[in-house]
């Protein structure tokens, strides 16, 4: 990304404005929003992967769908039911977050959380009237899972969920995925569909954000209740893998019964080679991190 000299003091006042209260743990002071929300360059490919030189053997791995895939050079090194279609919980907040972005949604504009974002939204930390800026909304929703930040983050964009869900179809269509289609921004209906092999497109194209990428690669962070003094919420990411040896660089997880037990992510080993992973429909949630390591650390032994 190409910095040009005039927006360079806000770049060094935006690396300023981090205090860091433990090494994985950051709270935002200040967000400056043009190094973070503009797409790094999203040039005009698309993803192709190339399914044409899958190895004879593969392993057993219980989940109805996967694909394991070569960041680097396209190449499908695993695929179990790539292309059936299944509900994928919130992986969906994957889109979620590169519409908010397109929308040029300012990351200083606080958002308050209504008694529709808490409805049936799941577990939350996120009290209704609590307001949070949408920079904070979006670690939230991306690093720690939360349906009421997603729905704040929807409205903020387009007023009602309906209107952002056509967002989302609208955005998935530009990018040529014909197997994914929303109904709202968490996940929680199982109408949000796509496939394995779909999903790890759309990680590919989120990952071109820096915000999402940079938000689902840390470990930890805390994000401020803008309207409650001294009032700050601990997140942890959901995606266990960032506690293996594998540097996670982005993903998401996600979860409802009608999906079991979800998980895409993009790792790189020591040596620099990348891996997109896919699961969907693991029966358990430790169980979706255990059949992930499987499947990365067979991947790297083939390439």
């Amino acid at each position: 990304m190409i910095v040009r000299r005039s927006t360079l003091p806000k770049v060094l006042l935006f690396l300023a404005a981090f205090v860091f209260f433990s090494a994985n743990t950051v709270y935002f002071l200040e967000a400056d929003t043009g190094a973070l929300t503009a797409a790094a360059t999203l040039n005009n490919d698309t993803y192709h992967f190339d399914f044409d030189h899958l190895p004879d053997s593969k392993p057993y791995l219980n989940t109805k769908a996967a694909i394991l895939v070569d960041y680097d050079n396209g190449q499908v090194l695993y695929a179990k039911g790539a292309d059936e279609v299944r509900p994928i919980a919130s992986i969906s907040k994957l889109v979620t977050a590169m519409v908010v972005i397109d929308n040029n949604v300012d990351l200083n504009k606080e958002v308050s959380i209504t008694k529709e974002d808490a409805h049936r939204s799941s577990r939350s930390r996120l009290r209704v009237g609590y307001r949070f800026k949408v920079l904070d909304l979006m670690y939230c929703a991306l690093l720690n899972s939360d349906n009421r930040a997603a729905r704040a983050l929807a409205r903020a964009t387009s007023g009602t969920y309906e209107d952002f869900a056509k967002e989302m179809n609208r955005k998935v269509k530009q990018l040529g995925l014909k197997n994914s289609c929303f109904y709202e921004p968490t996940g929680l209906d199982k109408r949000n569909v796509s496939t394995a092999h779909e999903v790890a497109k759309i990680l590919h194209y989120a990952y071109e954000y820096p915000l999402i990428k940079k938000i689902t690669s840390t470990k930890r962070a805390r994000v401020k209740v803008a309207n409650r003094k001294r009032t700050y919420i601990q997140l942890a990411n959901t995606n266990l893998l960032i506690y293996s040896p594998y540097k996670v660089l982005s993903g998401k997880t996600g979860y409802i019964r009608a999906a079991d037990y979800c998980l895409t992510s993009l790792v790189k080993n020591k040596a620099g080679e990348r891996l997109t992973l896919v699961v969907l429909g693991v029966p358990g949630d430790r169980l979706r991190f255990r059949v992930a390591r499987k499947l990365i650390d067979w991947g790297y032994r083939q390439i």
